[in-house]
């Protein structure tokens, strides 16, 4: 089954790469619909959000004796890992609100975020003149407290598109590598997926990389003798696709700051090593690009 559709696979995909390049702000056009869909999802469900999220702390009796490990570099043991919780109250909950009111379809992919699903409307088809009526939404939950709540956030390879080559039916689609520059120091990240995919029925559906950051009090540094974690607010935040960061317009080139070094150390393999994207750029290139709810 791996090589049955690649002949086939092969025109469309770059076919649309390069209907995409020439025409970027049709990209930009579909990120910002998909970001105004989920804010409106955000704004609309913020209090059944807010009461599902918070539900955790109250079910404190049912799991505190056995807490989630510890994770992030050297903890102190007062805060909770909350990962989780944004992951099931939040995350899940988007999609399932979406496909209230739009068809959408949890295909089969074996890395991305971790919410991935393919979204369908008649607005998409309007956006692209035709092309197409599907977007792959890549949509990640970052779970901030007030000592990581920083105007960026931390992303891997697999959270982040790029230039998307694929010059031979026969070979695979893969990226070219950039560069994350920081102030005293750079290095290389490898972007793993890609910008656009040719599903097996011809559909074509540019990715879009959405990125969710509940954000939580620790309720025992604002109040004596009170624990707990409950949501403080909720960010919104689209990173552009790769052909937008790397082809046309080249954000990455406009703004050799979008990307700086994350918090791996040179030890790990640097096809796996994660980037800060910066919001206070984000914002720059579109403001809408960063919202928050609350």
């Amino acid at each position: 089954m791996f090589d049955e559709k690649r002949k086939i696979l092969f025109p469309k995909y770059n076919t649309a790469r390069d209907y995409f390049i020439q025409n970027s702000d049709l990209l930009i056009q579909l990120e910002y619909y998909v970001t105004c869909l989920i804010n409106s999802i955000i704004s609309e469900n913020y209090v059944e959000m807010e009461r599902d999220y918070n539900e955790a702390t109250y079910l404190n009796p049912f799991w505190a004796n056995y807490p989630p490990d510890d994770r992030g570099r050297a903890p102190i043991g007062d805060q909770i890992p909350w990962i989780e919780v944004g992951e099931h109250s939040v995350g899940h909950k988007i999609s399932r609100l979406i496909s209230q009111h739009y068809r959408i379809a949890k295909v089969g992919l074996p890395s991305g975020a971790d919410n991935r699903f393919l979204l369908y409307s008649d607005e998409i088809l309007s956006i692209t003149k035709g092309l197409t009526t599907c977007v792959f939404i890549h949509l990640d939950i970052k779970s901030v407290g007030p000592r990581d709540n920083f105007d960026h956030t931390v992303v891997s390879p697999y959270q982040i598109s790029g230039d998307g080559i694929w010059n031979r039916w026969n070979n695979n689609m893969e990226n070219s590598i950039v560069h994350a520059f920081g102030r005293r120091t750079s290095h290389n990240f490898y972007p793993a997926i890609s910008p656009i995919y040719v599903l097996s029925d011809g559909e074509i559906a540019p990715t879009m990389h959405l990125f969710v950051k509940p954000v939580y009090h620790m309720l025992s540094l604002v109040a004596d003798h009170k624990r707990g974690q409950p949501l403080e607010s909720i960010k919104s935040i689209c990173v552009p696709n790769g052909i937008l960061l790397t082809c046309n317009p080249n954000y990455l080139q406009i703004y050799p700051g979008l990307f700086f070094p994350g918090k791996d150390d040179k030890k790990k393999d640097p096809r796996k090593i994660r980037v800060r994207v910066s919001f206070e750029i984000l914002r720059k290139i579109g403001k809408w690009r960063v919202s928050q709810f609350s």
